[in-house]
């Protein structure tokens, strides 16, 4: 306010001194040349060092994953992210209009499972086929087979191993539940829904061209791509297994899930069964 004082006087010839001005005003001189600091945060090497390593190691997990790993708090994990610029850039969201979705939820175990197909590239073996079979309540990945066939004979490996895996024998299911895929080739062809059949299950199809609906299979094969086969230059179809089978384990029984509460998806199962 004094300066803009002094600065109007000047502009109509009068010149007065910006210490008279604080005299004639009672304002204390000091108060026109204090300049505020905000001194610049600091970061505590031990809480850092950690949190680093990981995101090295690790670069696509978010703070609340490194937070429940570590054993740390998620917010001091966040703030480190956001004064070292360690956070993990978002997709942009698009604004396309959707058709009301079928989401693939459960509301308990083996109600419902979610299948897909992907695509690996193994150097010399060339293209992969990866075909999952998911359980949509624990978020658990039953079964997997990677094989250079794109045949019916992939997917359904996968989903006899998803029942070994969760009933520990081949057989008819107890208590009849869904299998949702989309309607590609494979999941419509004779020989799989056969299969299907035989083992007790009920097949659900999605919309056409509306993958959205198998959204939580198609989410699990995006976090395998960016953190498992898109990190590693896999050399033979031998290699690609190895590292995704090892990848898979980590997933089902160390990684934590957000939309389970932080828990894994193999303790997610252990406390609803």
């Amino acid at each position: 306010m004094i300066v803009s004082i002094q600065q109007g006087l000047r502009e109509e010839g009068v010149d007065v001194s910006l210490s008279k001005l604080c005299r004639w005003f009672g304002v204390a001189r000091r108060t026109m040349y204090y300049r505020p600091t905000k001194a610049s945060p600091k970061v505590r090497d031990e809480l850092a060092t950690p949190v680093k390593a990981l995101i090295e190691q690790e670069p696509s997990f978010g703070y609340r994953t490194v937070a429940w790993l570590l054993g740390m708090n998620k917010n001091t994990v966040q703030r480190l992210f956001q004064l070292k610029g360690w956070q993990v850039r978002k997709r942009p969201i698009g604004r396309r209009p959707r058709i009301e979705a079928l989401p693939s939820v459960a509301q308990a175990p083996d109600e419902r499972w979610s299948t897909d197909l992907c695509r690996i590239w193994a150097g010399r073996d060339g293209w992969l086929t990866l075909a999952l079979v998911m359980d949509c309540h624990t978020r658990q990945l039953l079964g997997w087979h990677l094989s250079r066939s794109a045949k019916s004979q992939t997917a359904e490996a996968a989903l006899e191993q998803a029942l070994i895996s969760r009933f520990g024998s081949l057989g008819r299911v107890r208590a009849p539940f869904l299998l949702r895929s989309d309607n590609g080739l494979v999941f419509t062809s004779r020989s799989y829904t056969a299969l299907v059949r035989s083992y007790g299950l009920k097949q659900e199809f999605i919309t056409p061209h509306c993958p959205q609906q198998n959204g939580m299979v198609e989410r699990l094969i995006r976090t395998l791509k960016e953190q498992c086969a898109h990190r590693h230059r896999f050399e033979t179809q031998q290699h690609a297994s190895r590292v995704i089978g090892d990848w898979i384990a980590f997933y089902n029984h160390r990684r934590p899930h957000q939309a389970l509460g932080m828990k894994t998806p193999a303790e997610a199962y252990a406390f609803a069964a």
